[in-house]
């Protein structure tokens, strides 16, 4: 499979592997594939169920689709880079592959196992299944869009209309090849073992992003033993591309 994840790869060096958010694409690492393929072998990719990558397939995971990815590139260990579901998928794949990890970048932090409670995106995702029962699939991207990207504490427009059109547009653009939904695959509960998460890790967090992404990034930052979390102020759930040059900063500080 992993040869058959679309993927970029550009530069030479300590490989960094970037994996992007459930329900977009690669291309939210622009700003930090130009950036760090100066002095790096940077790779990211589609997901599977995700962008140009094959849809899901009965017992697929996205943490062994990383590994066959990165046999296929021959990579024997990288530094993940991972926002949202990247980061869940991290997360699995430092379980199951410690050895293979050089380092943890969690952004914006999901864990596979995680049960959501904040009542913003509860809501969010009855608004949104509303909108599907009803075939209103403008209503069900907006309802992503206020998820994912505004977050419970901004209204729509006070969000970078450039950061949301972006965003707007790995939406749409994942519905025209076929793909719906967040496919999660099979995972590893991460939620229960975080002590086991051996890597030197950093997690970064928005401030303005929910409850329980904060609460996740919290029990990455008190249970993995060689774990550190920065947030960054004024930012939501998307921050690498609503704060590029400050997630940059971060980035090259954990590479040093």
């Amino acid at each position: 499979m992993g040869e058959q994840l679309c993927h970029d790869e550009r530069g030479h060096g300590r490989p960094l592997v970037f994996l992007h958010p459930g329900g977009f694409g690669r291309q939210v690492w622009d700003e930090q594939m130009t950036r760090f393929a100066a002095h790096h072998r940077v790779v990211r990719y589609d997901a599977r169920g995700h962008g140009d990558s094959p849809g899901p397939a009965p017992g697929f995971s996205h943490h062994d689709d990383l590994r066959q990815l990165l046999d296929a590139l021959g990579i024997d260990r990288a530094v993940l880079v991972g926002s949202s579901l990247g980061s869940r998928t991290a997360a699995d794949f430092a379980l199951s592959h410690p050895d293979r990890v050089e380092g943890l970048v969690l952004a914006s932090p999901g864990l596979s196992g995680m049960v959501e409670r904040d009542p913003f995106t509860l809501e969010q995702r009855r608004l949104a299944a509303e909108a599907i029962a009803r075939k209103d699939f403008t209503q069900v991207f907006e309802c992503v869009l206020r998820m994912l990207v505004d977050g419970p504490h901004r209204t729509p427009e006070q969000v970078d209309p450039a950061v949301r059109a972006l965003f707007g547009r790995l939406l749409a653009d994942n519905a025209r090849k076929g793909h719906g939904g967040f496919p999660l695959g099979d995972e590893l509960n991460a939620v229960t073992r975080v002590p086991e998460i051996r890597a030197r890790t950093l997690v970064v967090t928005g401030t303005l992003d929910t409850t329980d992404i904060h609460g996740i990034a919290d029990l990455i930052a008190r249970e993995a033993p060689h774990a550190r979390q920065v947030a960054i102020e004024g930012a939501g759930h998307q921050v690498n591309v609503e704060q590029p040059a400050r997630f940059g900063e971060l980035l090259d500080e954990f590479l040093a």
